[in-house]
């Protein structure tokens, strides 16, 4: 059977939204995009904070999720991640925290105490992914992937270094736990490169550029900061970078499942939203302290 290119379906460039008092660049949902199953969100953060202050006093503050995947791509700068099941980790730059919240979990996302000294600068991704019915109530587990322990290769003119962050590609296979099929990869540009992804039939597939611009083969140019999202049709997708570039590569088999979002809560009924309020009011997610 040909090989069949990916058509691109729709073009989204980041805007601009206040997230309690944070601003912070969205492309994930829109108006005319809700999610692109399994993929509920995409943020895009970067943020400074107040040198010789307490990085516990900045950041964000503890929060609970219940029901779907919060995962953070380090782009700059380091995240300490501190939660409820005792975990305390600073990820940085190039590396992923990966959190299945699954029956509840408190979490804070702050800088490190090191990174505030420095009065340096915090970049970040962060991207919710959906977990079938089946597996939102499972106990909660967090995965931090540092930058030695990712699978890596190259394109074939070696100009484009690829993270194989989820899923199987090339011979490779991610090194996180997923909830359900996924191919998530991460891409920069040593030089000038050209790079075919072949995407198992069926994937929903979406493209994040991070840095710099790309083209997209039999579409054209896709700036920074802008998300492009694929037919489900089709099999190849080919892109060429230039030097500077990076991008997030997000394909996932569909759950196909009703969703009842609020706020930090992804489940499939209003009575298991109300059921994650209650237990969140109860305890039942635990306690974070942060120290």
């Amino acid at each position: 059977m040909d090989k069949m290119i990916k058509k691109v379906k729709q073009l989204i460039p980041a805007y601009d939204i206040n997230m309690d008092g944070i601003m912070i660049k969205q492309t994930l949902p829109t108006n005319n995009v809700d999610k692109v199953d399994p993929f509920l969100l995409l943020h895009h953060g970067r943020f400074g904070f107040r040198k010789n202050g307490s990085a516990l006093h900045q950041g964000i503050g503890p929060h609970p999720h219940r029901g779907f995947s919060p995962v953070t791509f380090v782009i700059d700068g380091e995240v300490h991640h501190r939660d409820s099941w005792g975990n305390s980790q600073i990820a940085k730059k190039g590396e992923v925290q990966w959190m299945n919240a699954g029956a509840g979990i408190i979490h804070s996302e702050r800088p490190s105490q090191k990174l505030v000294d420095e009065h340096k600068k915090q970049e970040i991704v962060q991207l919710w992914i959906n977990i079938p019915a089946s597996k939102k109530m499972l106990p909660p587990k967090y995965q931090y992937l540092p930058e030695d322990a990712i699978p890596v290769f190259l394109s074939e003119d070696k100009g484009i270094q690829n993270k194989l962050i989820a899923g199987s590609y090339a011979g490779l296979r991610g090194k996180i736990f997923t909830e359900s099929e996924l191919l998530i990869i991460w891409g920069s540009a040593i030089k000038d490169g050209t790079q075919q992804f072949s995407i198992e039939e069926g994937f929903n597939c979406m493209l994040y550029v991070i840095r710099g611009e790309l083209k997209i083969s039999a579409y054209g140019m896709v700036e920074k900061e802008s998300l492009v999202v694929f037919e489900v049709e089709g099999t190849e997708i080919e892109i060429s970078l230039k030097s500077e570039t990076q991008f997030l590569l997000l394909c996932g088999k569909a759950i196909n499942e009703k969703i009842v979002q609020q706020g930090p809560y992804v489940m499939n009924s209003t009575t298991e939203i109300m059921e994650a309020m209650r237990d969140y009011q109860m305890g039942k997610m635990g306690i974070l302290i942060e120290e």
